[in-house]
């Protein structure tokens, strides 16, 4: 290399930093200077990783003055000068090399090439590969489905399908506990979002679910949701405190309470919000409450709307009816006539379920049928009933025609444990202990003291007497404890079994983790809400981890919300709590579909106390141990006073203990066979997606099973320096190194992090991140790649015998592709659309004979100095090339265009036929849907018309001896 004071070049590692000009030279070093950031870097002149910048006649040039020259003829010395006209002003000029703008930059793929930067062929190899992933996803109709860190249940896939896909969904999500409405509404977030149907999305729940949604969202979802409260909103220093984030978190008291935040809130552009534990909004014709209108207001100006609740029929007409308001006010607006509208719904679902049932039809339900059908003749159909060949077709055909029609078919979804399969069974191990006396005393003396007055919460100390001990003795009260014991000698019995124990509070958990260990030198993991969300995730792994983990997790109660511990059949409750769904959230835990063997729930309680007593209702009242309680809340609305005053006597015989059991037992039975009687099994069998969803899943799994995804992140792994490291258990520790060609690589922190392909691994293990075609690291991964040069500019060494030495080719890769708004959904009727052409000196395209994949294998990389002497022979040859290969390349775009229009129309117009001939049998399809259909239709027509050929890359590939 020849080095002049005023040349210009550029660094090959570090092209960001724009044109450097040669200072000085010295010896054996040269020293330049990037004027652009302001950087000097001083090189050894042998092994310098410079390129000479030279333009060729036709380049256009920018002046460091702002204007540029178009090159007719160049001076060469030891400066370049170049001669030609202005772009300003038309004039004949010249301009020497040392004027060229200092900030001009060398990302197109030929411009590169021509100037000697060339990437390695596995760079090339990645961009290309990435082209052609980012097409195959941007068309995916899994696209949001496949990316939670979820197992794949049938119900709860066909929700997020259903709902996910339709523009501004309005639903509620009416599960009965434990069957996963909040997983179903993270699919659905999780899926406006990654297809561009949603951008900005608010989430409403009670204080006390805010920490299970904030980390479901994020260790599910990968979505990092931001709480806000007095504090955050306080020290915003925005205008409207909540413009600062996309993802919001609020609690429902805090907006009912600060009107002057719920105003801002408002004040804002959401595209969807989400609200739980609807069923706390109260409503009642003539009263009512605050909640209820504010979270009206939020629905009258925010498009899409999830409201998530217990199932309806528990809490009466009115309240399930004040939740259809939310979701459509236009059609539920008279209570008098949804109650008239009910009579219709009952008719409907008593034809129904005698069709799911395969009871032969009565007259009356016949009747209702001919009449609920009655645009369609059944005849046939109900003749057919009779006949053992065509009997579950006719079946299946008139449930069909039902489910298009029933009224809130497409706004309510509800599944119940009764239609859906897989949940396992619960074996209950009662332990009554002796209470000991210190407690009792300690009891004693508190229920006598004017702190037991003046406290709101007596259960904290009456049910948990270890707090209570705790507060004013010096001793620990494990040593006197008999379920430390207890829990110890089950713990061995059980011979490395994990355990689940979930007690009241942190302070508990805490304590039994220092007694394990200091009585037996038992490991155990502690996860309470004390610890951060990487502690709890340490804790979670450490407890799930087949060799060297703890056999026992100990949680408080936060233990029972959200993570999944399916993997462990054993469940101690150190303690019970007042409320019975939080004991079905406990259990909950372990019973879920996929768990593979009978759950073994160990309740140790003191005889002859408050335990005994709540223990005595929910075995003998509720049979809320060993079977799924839905009555449960209604149940203790009623009694829970009088079973608190009753656990205070602590007299397990009491006439008043018995007679209130009894009640509390025939409460229960009653609203259970009225909810079984009430069942509809039309909207349950809508709601679990008959069977559909199955396909679904194979799907999944199959992409799951694939092997493209972990190839293509290897490839990334390797082209961007990241150090891979095989763990045991299907999974690979990623670290960050210094030689990776992009400090901040998507999701990967400086201590670095654990990947895996394998959903179960990441089930399992909730601090491994489950990689899919979803995940933001993948999809960051790609951004990296395809928004720089990454890879857009290389030279390979073919040997064919066949061909003489110094035959060369260029492949060029193009992609056709358009800019929308990301809510018309662009990517499922045009996709950015990769194009390979391949010329040979004439111009000629050979992409069709000569495949990718072989070149791929038979090239063989080119050192530094031979690539820029190759580029130097050739440099007045590949210019009019990449303009020849340009022109195959556009040839191609009209027909993509004409495919994509006419993809595009065909499936619109099939959906807006569809869902105009449903609106006109069932009210709950809205007109805003057919309207945005409009909408799209002829916006996308606009955009794709108006797709263009981009550039994308380029290899020179020459043949050698």
């Amino acid at each position: 290399m020849s080095f002049y004071p005023g040349q210009r070049w550029i660094s090959d590692g570090e092209s960001d930093q724009g044109l450097g000009t040669v200072t000085t030279v010295e010896g054996r070093f040269v020293t330049i200077m990037f004027t652009a950031t302001g950087d000097i870097r001083k090189y050894a002149i042998e092994n310098a990783p410079l390129t000479r910048v030279i333009f060729n006649e036709g380049d256009k040039i920018p002046s460091h003055d702002g204007w540029s020259l178009t090159v007719e003829k160049i001076e060469e010395d030891a400066l370049v000068t170049y001669h030609g006209i202005r772009s300003d002003n038309g004039e004949q000029t010249s301009l020497k090399e040392v004027m060229i703008d200092h900030f001009i930059k060398f990302n197109k793929p030929h411009d590169r090439l021509l100037n000697g930067q060339v990437d390695r062929l596995d760079w090339y190899r990645l961009r290309k590969d990435s082209l052609q992933h980012q097409f195959n996803q941007q068309q995916s109709d899994l696209s949001g489905l496949i990316g939670g860190r979820v197992s794949l249940i049938p119900h709860q896939l066909h929700i997020a399908e259903e709902v996910g896909t339709r523009f501004a969904p309005r639903v509620l999500l009416a599960d009965e506990v434990g069957l996963g409405k909040t997983i179903e509404a993270g699919l659905i977030i999780h899926q406006q979002l990654v297809t561009g149907r949603a951008q900005r999305i608010l989430i409403i729940v009670p204080e006390s679910l805010m920490h299970q949604w904030l980390v479901e969202m994020l260790r599910r979802f990968n979505l990092k949701f931001s709480i806000f409260d007095e504090s955050r909103c306080q020290e915003s220093d925005q205008e409207n405190p909540f413009s600062s984030e996309q993802l919001v978190l609020v609690n429902l008291a805090f907006i009912t309470d600060n009107p002057q935040w719920y105003e801002a809130l408002i004040a804002e552009e959401w595209d969807l919000t989400v609200v739980d534990e609807a069923h706390h909004l109260n409503w009642q014709v003539d009263n009512v409450s605050t909640e209820y209108l504010c979270i009206e207001q939020l629905a009258q100006t925010i498009p899409g709307v999830l409201l998530l609740t217990a199932t309806p029929d528990q809490l009466g007409h009115e309240s399930h009816f004040a939740r259809l308001r939310l979701l459509d006010p236009d059609r539920f607006f008279d209570y008098q006539k949804f109650l008239e509208e009910e009579q219709n719904y009952t008719e409907v679902a008593n034809a129904a379920n005698a069709l799911v049932s395969k009871e032969a039809l009565t007259n009356i339900q016949e009747n209702t049928l001919k009449t609920l059908l009655s645009e369609s003749n059944i005849s046939d159909l109900l003749v057919q009933l009779t006949s053992a060949e065509q009997q579950d077709d006719a079946r299946q055909q008139l449930l069909s025609q039902l489910l298009d029609r029933h009224g809130t078919g497409r706004i309510l979804f509800r599944n119940s444990r009764n239609t859906i399969k897989g949940f396992p069974k619960r074996q209950l191990n009662a332990h009554p202990l002796v209470l000991p006396a210190e407690y009792q005393e300690k009891i004693e003396d508190f229920l006598l003291s004017g702190e037991a007055i003046a406290t709101n919460n007596k259960a904290k100390y009456i049910y948990t007497p270890e707090i209570l001990y705790a507060l004013d003795s010096h001793e620990n009260w494990y040593e006197i404890d008999p379920r430390v014991n207890y829990l110890i000698e089950l713990l061995k019995s059980l011979n490395r079994e994990k355990v689940l124990v979930i007690c009241a509070h942190a302070q508990t958990a805490i304590d039994l983790e220092a007694a394990l260990r200091t009585k037996e030198g038992m490991r155990a993991a502690v996860f309470h809400e004390g610890l951060s969300i990487f502690e709890r995730d340490r804790a979670a792994a450490y407890f799930a981890q087949d060799e060297d983990s703890a056999q026992v997790l100990l949680c408080s109660e936060i233990g029972s919300e959200g993570r999944n511990f399916q993997f462990a059949h054993h469940l101690v409750l150190f303690d019970l709590p007042s409320n019975p769904d939080l004991l079905e959230q406990r259990i909950g835990r372990l019973d879920r579909i996929g768990q593979t063997d009978t759950i073994k729930i160990h309740v140790p309680y003191f005889e002859d106390s408050a335990q005994q007593t709540l223990f005595d209702w929910y075995q003998q009242s509720l049979d809320a141990f060993e079977n799924t309680c839905i009555t449960g809340r209604a149940v203790y609305e009623a009694y829970n006073e009088q079973l608190f005053e009753l656990a205070l006597a602590a007299d397990p015989q009491s006439a008043e203990k018995l007679q209130l059991i009894d009640s509390c037992k025939a409460l229960h039975l009653s609203i259970k066979k009225e909810l079984e009687s009430g069942r509809d099994k039309l909207l349950e069998l809508n709601s679990s997606g008959q069977g559909r969803a199955t396909q679904l899943v194979k799907r999944i799994n199959a992409q799951d099973s694939g092997i493209q995804l972990p190839q293509y992140m290897f490839q990334v792994f390797d082209v961007f320096g990241i150090a891979q490291d095989d763990k045991s258990d299907n999974a690979i520790a990623l670290q960050p190194t210094e030689h990776m060609i992009c400090a901040n690589f998507p999701y990967l922190p400086e201590d670095g992090t654990t990947v895996t392909f394998n959903r179960d691994t990441a089930l399992a293990c909730e601090d491994y991140h489950l990689l899919t075609w979803d995940h933001p690291m993948v999809k960051g991964a790609m951004d990296l790649v395809l928004s720089d040069e990454t890879g857009n500019s290389t030279i390979g060494l073919l040997k064919n015998p066949a061909l003489p030495a110094g035959t060369f080719f260029l492949e060029c890769l193009f992609t056709v592709e358009a800019m929308a708004p990301s809510k018309l959904q662009l990517g499922r009727y045009l996709p950015i659309t990769p194009l390979r052409v391949l010329v040979d000196k004439s111009g000629n395209n050979l992409a069709d004979k000569v495949s990718e994949n072989v070149l791929d294998q038979q090239l063989s990389p080119v050192k530094k100095q031979i690539a820029l002497q190759l580029v130097k022979a050739l440099k007045d040859q590949i210019t009019p090339l990449v303009g020849k290969a340009e022109t195959h390349a556009q040839q191609l775009v009209e027909a993509i265009q004409t495919k994509a229009l006419t993809t595009m129309t065909e499936k619109l117009e099939q959906e807006h036929q569809r869902l105009t001939a449903l609106k006109a049998i069932n009210p709950s399809v809205r007109q805003e849907e057919l309207d945005f259909i409009n909408l799209q239709q002829k916006e996308l027509s606009h955009y794709i018309m108006h797709a263009q050929l981009k550039f994308e890359a380029v290899r020179l590939i020459v043949v050698s001896n």
